[in-house]
């Protein structure tokens, strides 16, 4: 059984008052008193982070509390274990023996173990002739008895911590949503005001978060997020309550009939997008290249036929030579397998990585091979890589070409001309 004396340790060891601390609270533990061990086990598991013990330091608690032989930790059962460091290594499945030194002395350190050192610093036993035990030299469990109620309250601190960040995550993803369709509602009923200007604060607030945020970190960005909803609504309410103070039924159909249909701003479920755009701005851009074009492609139109043999795909669009595109847009080059496209087929697996860096959501890049084709989709999207500097929201985009597809206000040519006349000085050749 335990002495209850002072010990100090072996070696070159030395003896510091947090370690006297420690001796002194473990011989205070009630006579009466005991803990599962496996259950403080667990709770020590939970209150890791507030303790300052990894999980490799709990992994040789574990091993130690294996060589307990009894499940409730009491003081009359005797709390000293003396396995050695071999076979601490084997229950701790091969862990290194310095390492297993290195975590002890951090189990000590933390205040959950007493080294209680023989005169030669081995651990081991003595039995009377009846076979108890007389005296014991290893480690004490006597802090983790002392301290199991600390440890309960620990574990509950930290457990209660985490639903708590928990359920501040699940408001602030609301609360994302709901701004983030809010805008998006308001830019496709047209309201005005400066929505583009909202949605950069709202990228603003959620880039600003760290990568592990803490709880009043939490607490402030969705205070944030809340504010910025409440305003939000504020001006779509106010739009609404002077709609119907216009009481003209004939003007609201006409306001419901010359709402875009679809989102001009690329607002994807995981907020990829870095900004919002107004698809106005990227026809009117569409419509210079056009002209600016106009005059080369009509020169060109016979030779093209020639090259292409006329082909055709869907939309009605002519799809051009793979040389000529390019040409074009000698930045698609890169993302092409092995860094060269050689046919149609490596142009259009280039076209899909480049999608997804643009942030152009999957439905929006499909519904334009389908309304263009597959060739003219993927050289639709190299043309838009080249002009990304110029293009806001290239999913906005992508849509505004689809849909002049549909109606055939849309050919490629002219971009592409464009776009050769452009990249002609830099003398690229294409292979």
């Amino acid at each position: 059984m335990e002495t209850g004396n002072v010990t100090t340790p072996f070696g070159r060891r030395s003896m510091t008052l947090g370690m006297l601390a420690n001796q002194v609270m473990a011989g205070e533990i009630k006579p009466d008193q005991s803990v599962d061990k496996w259950k403080l086990f667990r709770a020590l598991c939970e209150a890791k982070p507030l303790l300052g013990i990894g999980d490799r330091a709990l992994a040789v608690l574990n091993a130690l509390l294996s060589f307990y032989p009894k499940n409730e930790l009491a003081q009359e059962s005797g709390l000293i274990v003396f396995p050695s460091n071999i076979q601490l290594s084997l229950r701790t499945h091969g862990m290194a023996e310095q390492t297993v030194r290195r975590h002890l002395a951090a189990l000590v350190e933390a205040g959950l173990l007493l080294r209680k050192d023989s005169p030669n610093g081995k651990r081991y036993v003595r039995r009377d002739r009846a076979g108890e035990i007389n005296e014991a030299f290893g480690f004490s469990l006597a802090p983790l008895l002392a301290r199991a109620e600390e440890i309960e309250q620990l574990a509950a601190e930290v457990m209660a911590e985490r639903l708590h960040v928990q359920h501040l995550r699940e408001r602030i993803t609301l609360c994302r949503r709901d701004v983030a369709k809010l805008i998006e509602a308001a830019v496709e009923e047209r309201i005005p005001g400066d929505w583009q200007g909202l949605y950069g604060e709202f990228r603003d607030l959620i880039e600003g978060l760290p990568r592990s945020p803490t709880a009043a970190q939490l607490e402030l960005l969705l205070h944030e997020l809340e504010v910025l909803r409440a305003d939000i609504l504020n001006r779509l309410e106010t739009r609404i309550k002077s709609t119907k103070q216009r009481g003209n039924a004939n003007y609201i159909e006409r306001h419901i009939q010359n709402s875009n249909p679809e989102s001009t701003i690329e607002l994807e479920p995981s907020f990829e997008t870095k900004q919002g755009a107004m698809a106005e701005q990227d026809k009117g851009r569409e419509a210079e290249t056009l002209e600016e074009g106009r005059g080369e492609v009509a020169q060109s139109r016979q030779e093209e036929s020639r090259q292409s043999g006329g082909r055709n795909d869907g939309g009605g669009l002519k799809s051009f030579p793979l040389g000529l595109v390019l040409q074009a847009c000698p930045e698609i080059l890169a993302y092409g397998p092995g860094g060269a496209i050689r046919n149609w087929r490596d142009l259009m697996t280039a076209a899909v990585a480049v999608r997804s860096m643009l942030g152009v959501s999957p439905s929006a890049y499909e519904e334009a091979a389908n309304v263009m084709g597959p060739e003219n989709a993927a050289t639709v999207m190299a043309c838009i890589l080249e002009r990304g500097g110029h293009i806001n929201s290239a999913g906005g985009y992508l849509r505004g070409l689809t849909r002049r597809s549909e109606k055939g206000e849309f050919a490629i040519g002219p971009m592409l001309m464009a776009l050769l006349r452009a990249n002609a000085p830099a003398g690229r050749k294409v292979g």
